[in-house]
């Protein structure tokens, strides 16, 4: 029997979980079909989806028919879910795209065709709402030509039989299709016709996107659909040795964990010793803790209710217990980690806890956090505030909703803010050293900027008779076991490659606890001394005699603020009441921010403010286009914005459009911030009196340990620089 998987992929209305519901009837899972405002959809398990009227989990169904057994997953369509769809996305052989016909496509429709296109996911679009007024096949089609390509083809009429010449259709669809692969040409200009395994082939390699059209609410053109899903898919080829792709985690009612894979190879036995971590990621994977657990019950879901089996072949979705340092996107046995996600959170949230313990509501978060790893929950202890990341409003609310339902606490969040980040210029060594008494570590970590995107890279390149191999392993799990911050406005660190050069132990005194101590302090100082300019403006030895404790120092503000820095000269700490940080500029730090990549339909006659608002927030836009339609009623402007000045633009859009336009965004990745010394003075973070991740070191003379500013650690640190470009400053320095 033919094994597919195959994901149901929407714009939110469009009528997906209407078409799941339609398939399951007309393939006899279902005596009478669910609705969605009715809050009887099969799929929408949850009671939060129930009463929401929206798909916010995904869910498998299992169908038979004929000789193919689907499984069927249904997808959250709305754009603050989007990462679980990413997610889902990875485990499919096939996606089912699903259109309205009256709304044509919308913005989160072609965030998903970029998805499917990026994970090479064969695709068949169904337009829905066929019978729903306004609807036109002639202009549903063309705009699939003109936006997604040439392969999209009417299949109506196609059964599967290509070669019903009773079909007055069929030569018309088969030149059609000819016309998208040289091997289809070669074949119809041979034959006439084009072979079902052809055609299997194209579809494959999305070189063909099979159009169907119907109205899933009236059971109109389904069976059609049916058909020739199952014609036209054919079952990928898996490896014999055992493989899987993790992609959701969830917890069931009696609060058993439960790990959603795909098995890619091989089969799957219940009680199998399962093997993780570092032995299937790469050395950037900060989630690359080894790990080895059984697979306790494998469990077949179909809706809410499930089986017990003893074991699953190739190509199947399943639930596994039993297995606790799982996470989505793992990859196990033959397959690898996925990479990071498209789709990103870009505003941060506060947990406002009200009469609730603060620590039972960061356990309840930590569990929802091992469910979506992209609410990237922090604890700030300085602060003593929960912070998290997430989409938008609507998954904002589940959240809160989630916290009372499961948990039973009642939170509230405060308003969202930009979820800024901080990358350097230009490579620079960072010494930490940590020796208080009967404790000693130091260690130099290489900080290089890496392209736009890369997020952050560990390695090593530490002589092992410098520093032994079981120290070296240390400091890397250091240096990723936690998040590092910027010196800028205190965000998160990204697009850098940290290098371990070289560090000293001791033979006595040294402890696992003291490279931590020392890994996050030589970052931290690295990242000072990036800001004030080294190496490219100043060397760390001419920083060291700017801050040596000059009270006539203009970078200093406030008699408080000189004296504090006149002790920081001493080696003691700063205070926390330090007003703001001794460092003016950026030097080779960089503020980015997230950006929006937008699409913006507006009225010809509107285009004129559409340019100059886009000109306004500090977007860029391309040259200006038509829809495509025929009528060139309206126009389309293409660019990209920050997402600090769109975030709210969708409203404006409608109103001076009256309702005509349309926004459409999707995450763009990180750029430099357009307005960076505004953030930066605004949020006037001083990152020395950051005392849980303080740039200083602790050295120890006389019996005892005492503390030395960050701007004279060259002057004390044991060990030379090893990268040559802090030597160049050294020589430079002492030729002066």
């Amino acid at each position: 029997m033919k094994r597919i998987v195959t994901g149901i992929l929407a714009h939110v209305d469009a009528g997906k979980t209407t078409l799941s519901e339609a398939i399951l009837y007309a393939t006899g899972q279902l005596r009478k079909p669910g609705r969605v405002d009715h809050g009887d959809a099969f799929l929408d398990t949850n009671a939060m989806e129930r009463a929401r009227g929206i798909t916010i989990f995904t869910e498998p169904a299992i169908i038979h028919t004929g000789n193919t057994a689907i499984t069927l997953l249904d997808t959250p369509g709305h754009v603050d879910f989007s990462a679980e769809t990413e997610r889902t996305i990875r485990v499919l052989d096939y996606a089912i795209l699903v259109i309205s016909g009256t709304d044509g496509i919308q913005g989160h429709t072609e965030t998903l065709w970029r998805l499917l296109a990026r994970y090479n996911i064969p695709t068949i679009i169904f337009i829905n709402k066929m019978d729903a007024p306004g609807a036109s096949k002639t202009r549903i089609l063309d705009q699939l030509k003109h936006r997604f390509g040439d392969g999209c083809i009417d299949f109506t009429g196609m059964t599967g039989t290509t070669t019903d010449a009773t079909n007055p259709t069929t030569p018309a669809i088969m030149e059609e299709i000819a016309m998208q692969s040289e091997h289809a040409m070669d074949e119809y200009l041979d034959t006439e016709h084009i072979s079902d395994n052809t055609i299997r082939t194209m579809i494959t390699r999305r070189e063909l996107f099979p159009c169907f059209l119907g109205s899933a609410l009236k059971m109109e053109g389904i069976t059609e659909f049916i058909n020739g899903f199952e014609t036209y898919t054919q079952e990928p080829q898996y490896s014999p040795e055992f493989g899987a792709r993790i992609y959701k985690i969830s917890h069931d009612a009696q609060g058993n964990r439960l790990t959603w894979l795909k098995t890619t190879g091989g089969e799957l036995h219940a009680k199998t010793l399962l093997n993780g971590g570092t032995t299937n990621n790469d050395t950037n994977d900060a989630n690359d803790t080894a790990w080895s657990e059984k697979a306790d019950q494998i469990r077949l879901y179909s809706g809410a209710k499930y089986t017990t089996v003893e074991s699953v072949p190739a190509g199947t979705i399943c639930a596994i217990t039993g297995l606790t340092h799982t996470h989505p996107g793992e990859g196990l046995g033959i397959e690898q980690s996925a990479e990071n996600p498209i789709l990103q959170p870009v505003l941060t949230y506060t947990l406002q806890p009200g009469t609730n313990d603060t620590h039972k509501c960061l356990t309840a978060l930590r569990e929802l956090e091992d469910e979506d790893p992209l609410l990237h929950i922090a604890w700030h202890p300085r602060l003593q505030e929960i912070h998290l990341q997430l989409m938008g409003a609507i998954q904002l609310e589940i959240i809160q909703q989630m916290m009372h339902d499961r948990f039973g606490l009642d939170v509230t969040f405060g308003p969202g803010t930009i979820l800024y980040k901080e990358t350097i210029t230009q490579p620079i060594e960072g010494t930490g050293h940590f020796e208080p008494l009967r404790h000693y570590a130091e260690t130099h970590i290489l900080l290089e900027p890496l392209p736009t995107g890369s997020g952050i890279q560990y390695a090593t390149t530490c002589p092992e008779n410098t520093l032994d191999r079981n120290w070296q392993h240390l400091i890397l799990t250091h240096l990723k076991e936690r998040e590092h911050l910027g010196v800028l406005t205190g965000s998160p660190i990204t697009d850098i490659k940290l290098t371990l050069v070289t560090g000293r132990s001791h033979l006595k005194h040294t402890e696992g606890g003291d490279f931590r101590q020392a890994t996050y302090r030589a970052i931290r100082q690295g990242l000072m001394e990036a800001r004030a300019g080294v190496p490219t403006a100043a060397s760390a030895f001419d920083v060291a005699q700017r801050f040596a404790g000059d009270d006539t120092d203009h970078d200093v503000d406030g008699t408080d603020a000189m004296q504090a820095g006149d002790k920081a000269g001493e080696g003691d700490t700063v205070s926390a009441e330090t007003p703001q940080c001794r460092i003016k500029g950026m030097g080779n730090c960089r503020l980015l921010e997230p950006w929006y990549r937008f699409r913006l339909e507006v009225p010809q006659d509107m285009l004129g403010r559409a340019m100059s608002d886009v000109q306004r927030m500090s977007g860029d836009f391309e040259t200006p286009q038509t829809d495509g339609t025929g009528d060139n009623e309206y126009a389309i402007l293409n660019g990209t914005a920050p997402v600090s000045e769109m975030q709210d633009y969708a409203m404006d859009v409608n109103a001076y459009t009256h309702g005509r336009g349309h926004l459409s965004c999707v995450f763009a990745g990180y750029q430099p911030c357009h307005n960076a010394e505004e953030v930066v003075e605004r949020v006037n973070y001083n990152p020395e009196a950051d005392l849980d991740n303080t740039p200083d070191s602790v050295f120890c003379a006389h019996g005892a340990g005492y503390p030395v500013k960050w701007y004279k650690v060259p002057e004390f640190m044991h060990l030379d620089y090893a990268w040559n470009g802090m030597h160049a400053d050294e020589t430079a320095a002492a030729g002066e």
